[in-house]
């Protein structure tokens, strides 16, 4: 922690130092501007005198001579400050219309000045500043439409199907045994449609959520194994074997949102887990925190995946063969940085595993 304060010291002393070299550069730039006016305003009355345009020095009254100096300073120092700003104003022009591009939706444009101020420690930062921010634009409108698409045919499907079995339903001539499995049927696709719209629902509210509340002491380990219990279909039609071997814990969170991200977690590790997998959760104890560990076995996560599976909307899964909207992992991430913890994956050897790290106590 030390080091990295240490770090952000330096960089703040390295920023300053462009900044200021910056400000001496355009400094500078007016120096110029204001030396070059003043000796073609000198040049331009001795040119006056020399040529009897005026009269000499001597039969000039020094009023006169400042005036003609004063006029022809300015207009001269008009030409070259209108000359020389073409110089600083073509970035911020050109920042101008990046900015505007971005604005209208252009998420593909980038930012990359020229010499020689291109090569200028702060218009490179700025530089790359601008196309981060770009770049991050346009991956979250990718992620958008892509959830939007998803979301859409993942709700149109177990819609168009509760319809199609109450049609069935409808019609009657059928026997008992088929009324209840279509009304199981119904009832599965319902229960689908009710856990995606749970989750956008929940995304949001935790997103807007900024100050924990509802704070409580309770069992972490009874609500865990609640948790393991409520998906108890999902896992025993895959016929996965679950390993739930910890002592009693207990933890002062919000117990809903801690209940949520359970669930969310349990259930990506029991969707993602192959058929007769293991589904395992540990619960350890160090210090003022209390560390939970979800894994599952099945098929890596590719490294170049591993960051971006915390990003609203995106599915590690593209082919988007499993359930899901990609909001789970996102409502995880929030929830434990609403209660100060942090949260961490790795995806090695055929095992994934998700960690959670939340202090014991909520401090005030």
């Amino acid at each position: 922690m030390r080091s990295l304060k240490r770090f952000g010291r330096k960089d703040k002393k390295r920023t300053k130092k462009h900044r200021f070299s910056l400000t001496l550069l355009f400094a500078a730039l007016v120096f110029v501007v204001l030396i070059s006016a003043l000796a073609i305003g000198a040049a331009g009355v001795y040119l006056l005198v020399y040529f009897e345009v005026i009269a000499n020095y001597e039969d000039t009254s020094v009023p006169n001579v400042i005036l003609f100096m004063a006029l022809i300073s300015v207009v001269m120092g008009a030409l070259i400050a209108g000359f020389f700003s073409i110089i600083p104003l073509k970035p911020v022009n050109k920042w101008v219309n990046g900015m505007n591009r971005l604005a209208s939706g252009d998420f593909k444009v980038r930012m990359k000045f020229g010499k020689p101020l291109g090569n200028h420690p702060t218009f490179v930062e700025l530089s790359d500043s601008f196309n981060t921010l770009a770049e991050e634009l346009q991956n979250t409108e990718m992620l958008r439409s892509d959830f939007i698409n998803n979301f859409s045919h993942d709700f149109k499907t177990p819609i168009v199907s509760i319809a199609g079995f109450a049609k069935l339903l409808k019609r009657g001539n059928l026997t008992q045994e088929q009324q209840m499995q279509y009304l199981n049927a119904i009832e599965e696709e319902s229960m689908r449609l009710s856990y995606m719209a749970t989750n956008v629902l929940n995304l949001t509210k935790v997103e807007n959520q900024a100050i924990l509340s509802e704070v409580s002491r309770f069992n972490l380990s009874e609500q865990i194994r609640s948790s393991v219990l409520l998906l108890e279909d999902k896992w025993s039609k895959k016929e996965l074997e679950l390993s739930l071997d910890f002592d009693e814990y207990f933890i002062e969170a919000n117990e809903e949102l801690l209940k949520q991200m359970w669930i969310n977690l349990l259930d990506n590790a029991v969707k993602f887990a192959p058929p007769r997998g293991e589904v395992g959760v540990e619960i350890r104890e160090d210090g003022g925190y209390v560390t939970v560990s979800v894994s599952n076995t099945g098929n890596d996560i590719s490294p170049d995946k591993l960051d971006r599976i915390w990003n609203k909307f995106y599915q590690a899964d593209e082919s988007h063969s499993s359930e899901g909207n990609g909001v789970g992992l996102a409502i995880v991430k929030r929830i434990t940085e609403l209660h100060s913890g942090s949260v961490s994956v790795t995806s090695e050897n055929g095992v994934t595993t998700f960690t959670v790290e939340l202090p014991k106590e909520q401090t005030v």
